[in-house]
Formats: structure tokens, C-alpha cells, sequence
């Protein structure tokens, strides 16, 4: 029979077990001793769920304190020589993550990147020359040890080494990645006969770069890389996922490997060429289950499908999710306030690790019993899963005449600001009178504790509509008091009524919905609650006009109108299944574009649209870049450009790689663009620089993922640096995010030093 199992749960847990431990270690409520209890804890009771699901092979080394790239970084001796001579423990890892970990010294963080085309952020590993490179296993070794106290059928998941070199960066940029490949292989050989020799027999080794377009030497290097790791006493599963394989497919069937898992949600076409070279010994993994998003399958129409694979591979055949389970909630079970249909639809890690086992039991040889009967059990959930799925795309409470026609008649003209930006900056400056190398944030400021209880008491009903309203005001009007205080030129109403840059606005929009427990890691301790878009999308009604309106009665200076980009929108939520991408995005730019001109009659001058998913948003093969781009740009630009010339329009992007997509930026002709680079050491500013950016740009100078000070003086040399890239006149000062999960005392320190690095430019540069 056709067997199930899972390449990776979700690590924090249904409750975000994890985050609060980490966090309470990170305050130094709980010692290490007692943070590694409960990770024990956790993963023993993520095993159980699976065994019990009906999942074999369960995985091993999928469970991370931070980020799964780091811990390989770790693994293989590939930390920075800043962090000093240390051991490749836990408080190295926080370090490396975050700059600090209790009891230590601080350091500069490591970079921090989006992993593929996911919202999920990993640890770029470091690769300084002369880096020495050694094995430190331990820790997947006591987790293995772990497992089986749960079960013996496992299977230990890495990251193969031409992911890990491809995810990483070479400290002296002229320095080719790949020459440090021979090294890594032979950490990889010993760690598999390590494995081996503790009774493994199969090793999942996650590939995603396969599915990226790699340049051909590197491609060259992942089939020796194959070659090397072939022989080591266990049987390898080359997983990719992501997408398709396209026309590197039948190389990859071909790489020395005993099975393959590939992404068929992703990358249907893949079967036929599969089941023709697949050998006699070898397995295939078929991610057929969505690991990305919260529909349930239709499981009638996967299993008519797989039925002729099942009858010729039989126990070769496994069924799996397309990808890890890290990017869907854990269990649809704690959800108990969505309407029943709406419901009825989803499927979150736990139930699809059952529509698995479902699939497995129906087809040829499935004879396994289901909890609640056998196969007529399993055939009885198939057939609703169909119906379930027609259901989905015809419901009334889904679509909107309305709305439809509006997209229909959208003209290019509503994608285009009536004048060019030089002639707009002039306007704006003389509205605006700011000074040289203006001071702002990104938006938000400290979600207090105070602030939470507020909002858990307003939603449980213990606290009015009014009273809530009075609560957000006091504390919108000290965030402006302390940013008069500070000094800063343009100022934030700071954010406090909203819980999430992305569920605030899903909460007001039609055609939105929102779980209790969704929740989903997005970096380490950072968990979010994607909305999930059901149904055409409107907005019935202004979002934010008139909490920016009380800010901006509070002070002199502008307070920026702040909202979250339509493509951030649409990325960071679960997207319906039944509309393109594009559609839905031209949805959410058209009740933006509402919003947009609603601030702007309110007297807001400047209008903040963050798109920080706009790079993660690429496919990841860059054939498909030129009609993602158009459409993404045309989106931003739907939503912004309804406004006067005067009104200056800002966006914010974090942790990209910008050199690829300049001519994007551009593109979405905003008149200002606030980016991260503090990590970076400026570096990302080059791109810039050699296209010669037309518009304004704030690059961040304040790494606010890390709980540090940066002081004034490495403030002044970030901003020199980018002086060097960025014509005075048209350079911003600000942190890199927003700040709503800093500490109040450290965001006024940070803000201080931040002014007056900016002060003291425009003295040096005689912009005074």
C-alpha cells in the first residue's frame, strides 16, 4: 500500500508553546535547564500527533529553537568570528539570532532573509574566508535518541548542502560560494555515517534550491555533490518542493539518490516523466497534500489521480504534503468562532496529516482502519471532500457582483500619479518643510502589555466600543508626545489598535475571515495570524481615518497615514483557491485606493503603503518574474496613485535582495521608499547606486529584530555610508521596521542616537 508521512511539523505549537518559552528564557524567567525540558516536552508531543495521524517515517531535525538554517550553521562550525571562540550551544544560536542571549556579551545579529517565496525569515549563514568548518551533531544525535521513545520508524531531516551554500553568503563578495562545498561535503559524509551508525536507514535531505533556475556551476556541483554523499550507509530522499523541477526533472531522477519527494501541488506535470524513470528499488514522494495553504483537498480527485501510480509502485508510493508543515496553523480543533461552512472548508497541519492517511487507506492495497471505521470510512470522507470542494467556489457569502465589475472597469490611468515624481517633490517639499535627511520610523511603536489587555478585553466584551476608543487615543498621544520629544521630523501615530500589520486591516475588509489560534511562525519567537481570504474583498467602510486623524490633531508636524500594501495583503494571508493571485490582489489594491483617498481628504499629508512581501512574491524560477512584476507594480501603484501631487507617498520593504528587481522599484513610483540595511551594513544600497534611483530612500540605520542599542556613532557611519550611495537631498533617516516589539526603553534610547546621527549629517554635510 501507498504510505503516508510528513517532511515537517509545525515547531511552536498549537498554543505557541515555543514562543513563550524562548521568551521567558530570553527574560531569564526560566534557566536553560528548564528551556530545554520544555522542548522535550514539545517535540515528544508533535511525534505523538503524527504516530497517531497515521504518519511513518516520522521526521527528526525539523524541530528548531529559531530558525532550521541557523542550527545548520551551527552544525557545521559556520559561526561569525565576531561572536568570538564559542561552543555551538543554544546561547550561541540566540546570539548569532538576535545579538544577545542572557549572560553574554552582544554582537551584531546576523542577517536575516525571506526563506524562498514564503513569509517564513531564516539566519543567512556567513561564510568568512577561512572559516573552519567542523561537525558538532549532538543535538540532532539527543533528538533522534528522543524519538524513539516514541517510535522507531524515523527519518532525520537536513538541509542538503547545495540549499545551505545557496542560502548563504560569502563575506568577501569576490569569493565563490561553491569553492566551499568539498569541505561541507565531507561534514555531510561523516554526519551520515554518524547516522548510520545509530541506526537510521533514511535520511531526508531538503533541496528547494533544485526548483530555483541555478546557474549551471551549480548545478554541476549538486550532482557531485550526490556522487559524494552516495554510499554512506543510509537511504537518501532528495526532497524539493516549492515548485516544479521544469527542465531539470529527469537530471534530478537520474542524481544517485533512493527517492524523491516532489511538489505536485506545485508542480503537476511532474508524474509521467516520474513513473518512466523511476527504478526498481526507488521510492517517490508525492507532496500532494498543500503545505502552504488551508483548504481542504479534494481528496475524490487526488485519488483517482494516484490510482494507476499506486497500483504499479505500491509500498514505493508515499503521500506527504507538498512542503513542511511550518506554514499552516497546527490544529483546525481550537477554532471555534468560524461560521461552520467556512469551517467545514479548512484543513490546518493536523487534519491534513489525516486527509494523508485517508488518501493512503482508499488506494489499491490501502487496508489500514481509520479511527471511526475502515475504508468505508475513509471512502465516506472522500466523497465530502468533494463536495466540500465544489461548495468552496460557488458559495453565495464568496462573491460580489459588485466587486467584479469594479476590477472589470479599472483603467490604466488609475495606475499612474498624474504628474513625474520630480515635479511631485517639488510640490511636496514646499507643502511639507522638512529639513535635509528627514527623521521618521516605520510605524508602529511598543505593543505594552497594556495595550494587549485593552484589545483581549475590548474582544471578550469587558471592555465598550467607547472606552476602547479613549484607551487608544491616550496612548496615540503619548506616542506622539515622545516623538516631539525625540525630536523626530515626521511622526507615527504609533499603531496601538492594531494587532497585526496584515489581520488589523483582514479584520475590516469583506471577504476576510479570522481564526482564534491560526497562528503561524514567521522568525524565531514572531508568530502571525494570517487572515484567510474566502470570498471577493471590499471594504465596507474607512480603516484608519480616524485614528491618524486624532494623531494628527495632536501635533504640529505630519503624521504619516499608515497601511499595509495590497501585495503584503494577499501574501501574507491564505489566499482562496478559485481566483489568480493577480485577481485578488486588484481587489484589495481597489479598497486600499478607497482608504488612500479617504486620508488624503482628512488632511493627511503623507501616506505610508508597506510592501514588504514585494520580493518574497517572485517565483522562484525568473521566467515567470516578468508578469508577477507587471501585476505587482500595477497593484501598488492602483492603490496609491488616486491622491493629489502633493501628497507624498511612502512605502517600506524588509529583508530583500533588491539588485533583481530595481527596475520594479521604480516602477512603483513611490515617492518614498524605506528599506532595511542595517544588518546588511548598507550593503543593499549598492543596487541602488548603480541604477542610479530616481526617488527618495530611507535606508534603515536601527536593527530593530535585535534588542540592542545601536549607539549614535555606528548610527553616523551607516549613514555616511549611504550618503555615499544616496544624494543628501534625497535620503531619509529611520529604523529598518517598525517597533512593536521593542521595549519602550530601548526604543527612546535607539530614536535618541538615531536623531542625533541625523543632526549631525547635516551639520557635517552643511545641510543645516
Amino acid at each position: 500500500m501507498a504510505i503516508a508521512h510528513n517532511l515537517g511539523f509545525p515547531r511552536i505549537g498549537a498554543r505557541r508553546e515555543l514562543k513563550r518559552l524562548v521568551e521567558d528564557y530570553w527574560a531569564e524567567r526560566i534557566n536553560l535547564e528548564r528551556l530545554e525540558e520544555g522542548g522535550r516536552v514539545l517535540r515528544r508531543h508533535h511525534w505523538k500527533l503524527q504516530l497517531q495521524a497515521g504518519m511513518f517515517r516520522l521526521p527528526v531535525g525539523d524541530f528548531s529553537w529559531y530558525d532550521q538554517v541557523l542550527d545548520h550553521s551551527l552544525m557545521f562550525g559556520v559561526i561569525p568570528r565576531r561572536f568570538g571562540d564559542v561552543s555551538p550551544d543554544l546561547v550561541t544560536l540566540f546570539r548569532m539570532a538576535r545579538g544577545r542571549a542572557p549572560g553574554t556579551p552582544d554582537a551584531r545579529a546576523c542577517e536575516m532573509t525571506k526563506w524562498f517565496d514564503t513569509n517564513y525569515h531564516y539566519l543567512v549563514p556567513e561564510f568568512e574566508p577561512g572559516v573552519e568548518f567542523r561537525l558538532s551533531p549532538e543535538r540532532l544525535y539527543a533528538e533522534l535518541e528522543e524519538a524513539r521513545a516514541v517510535s522507531n520508524d524515523l527519518k532525520v531531516v537536513l538541509i542538503g548542502p547545495l540549499t545551505y551554500l545557496w542560502l548563504g553568503k560569502a563575506v568577501d563578495p569576490e569569493f565563490d560560494r561553491l569553492r566551499f562545498l568539498p569541505r561541507l561535503l565531507e561534514l555531510y559524509q561523516e554526519l551520515l555515517r554518524g547516522l548510520a551508525a545509530r541506526g537510521v536507514h533514511w535520511v531526508q535531505m531538503d533541496e528547494p534550491a533544485l526548483v530555483t533556475e541555478l546557474p549551471q556551476d551549480w548545478w554541476s556541483a549538486g550532482q557531485n555533490a550526490y556522487q559524494a554523499l552516495a554510499g554512506q550507509g543510509v537511504r537518501l530522499l532528495l526532497a524539493t518542493y516549492f515548485g516544479g523541477l521544469g527542465e531539470r526533472l529527469q537530471d534530478v531522477l537520474e542524481l544517485p539518490v533512493d527517492g524523491w519527494h516532489l511538489d505536485r501541488v506545485r508542480g503537476a506535470d511532474m508524474m509521467e516523466p516520474v513513473h518512466a524513470a523511476l527504478g526498481p528499488e526507488k521510492v517517490v514522494s508525492m507532496g500532494v497534500i498543500d503545505g502552504r495553504n488551508i483548504w481542504r483537498a479534494d481528496l475524490q480527485t487526488l485519488s483517482v489521480s494516484l490510482r494507476g501510480c499506486a497500483e504499479q509502485l505500491k509500498d514505493r508510493l508515499w503521500l506527504a504534503p507538498s512542503c513542511s508543515l511550518l506554514h499552516v496553523p497546527v490544529d483546525l480543533g481550537l477554532e471555534k468562532e468560524l461560521p461552520d461552512e467556512l469551517r467545514s472548508w479548512m484543513a490546518f497541519a493536523v487534519q491534513k496529516l489525516r486527509e494523508l492517511r485517508v488518501l493512503a487507506a482508499v488506494l489499491p492495497g490501502g487496508t489500514r482502519v481509520l479511527s471511526g471505521g475502515g475504508r468505508e470510512a475513509a471512502a465516506a470522507e472522500i466523497t465530502t471532500s468533494a463536495a466540500v470542494a465544489a461548495a468552496r467556489h460557488t458559495a453565495d457569502f464568496s462573491q460580489d457582483t459588485e466587486v467584479r465589475e469594479q476590477c472589470s472597469m479599472v483603467q490604466e490611468s488609475m495606475a499612474r500619479r498624474t504628474s513625474t515624481y520630480a515635479k511631485r517633490s517639488q510640490l511636496q517639499r514646499a507643502r511639507l518643510g522638512l529639513p535635509a535627511l528627514p527623521t521618521t520610523t516605520i510605524g508602529s511603536f511598543p505593543q505594552t502589555p497594556e495595550i494587549r489587555r485593552a484589545r483581549s478585553a475590548r474582544k471578550s466584551g469587558m471592555l465598550s466600543k467607547e472606552s476602547y476608543r479613549e484607551g487608544m487615543q491616550e496612548h496615540i498621544r503619548r506616542a506622539i508626545e515622545e516623538q516631539e520629544r525625540l525630536g523626530l521630523d515626521v511622526l507615527v501615530h504609533g499603531e496601538a489598535e492594531r494587532n497585526d500589520m496584515v489581520e488589523y486591516f483582514g479584520e475590516l475588509l469583506q471577504g476576510f475571515a479570522i481564526t482564534q489560534a491560526g497562528w503561524v511562525q514567521s522568525y524565531g519567537s514572531r508568530c502571525v495570524k494570517p487572515p484567510i481570504i474566502h470570498g471577493d474583498v471590499s471594504r465596507p467602510r474607512p480603516m484608519t481615518v480616524e485614528w491618524i486623524r486624532y494623531a494628527q490633531e495632536q501635533t504640529s508636524k505630519p503624521v504619516k497615514g499608515m497601511l499595509t500594501g495590497p501585495l503584503t495583503i494577499l501574501s501574507w494571508s491564505f489566499p482562496r483557491a478559485d481566483l489568480k493571485r493577480s485577481e485578488i490582489c486588484t481587489q484589495i489594491a481597489l479598497a486600499l485606493r478607497k482608504e488612500v483617498q479617504d486620508l488624503e481628504e482628512a488632511g493627511v499629508r503623507i501616506i505610508q503603503i508597506d510592501e514588504p512581501a514585494f520580493r518574497e512574491g517572485l517565483p522562484l524560477r525568473r521566467s515567470q518574474w516578468p508578469a508577477y512584476l507587471e501585476w505587482a507594480t500595477r497593484c501598488f501603484r492602483l492603490a496609491s496613485s488616486g491622491v493629489a501631487d502633493e501628497t507624498q507617498i511612502h512605502t517600506h520593504m524588509c529583508y530583500s535582495e533588491f539588485n533583481d528587481i530595481i527596475e520594479a522599484l521604480v516602477d512603483l513610483d513611490a515617492d518614498v521608499i524605506t528599506i532595511e540595511t542595517a544588518r546588511s551594513n548598507m550593503e543593499l544600497l549598492e543596487a541602488f547606486s548603480r541604477f542610479q534611483y530616481p526617488n527618495e530612500l530611507g535606508p534603515g540605520v536601527y536593527d530593530i529584530h535585535a534588542p540592542l542599542v545601536p549607539e549614535e556613532e555606528h548610527m553616523m557611519s551607516l549613514l555616511r555610508k549611504a550618503a555615499e550611495h544616496i544624494s543628501a537631498e534625497r535620503l531619509w533617516v529611520n529604523p529598518d521596521c517598525g517597533l512593536k516589539t521593542r521595549a519602550w526603553r530601548e526604543t527612546r534610547a535607539a530614536l535618541h542616537n538615531m536623531v542625533r546621527a541625523a543632526h549631525r549629517l547635516r551639520a557635517e554635510l552643511g545641510l543645516t
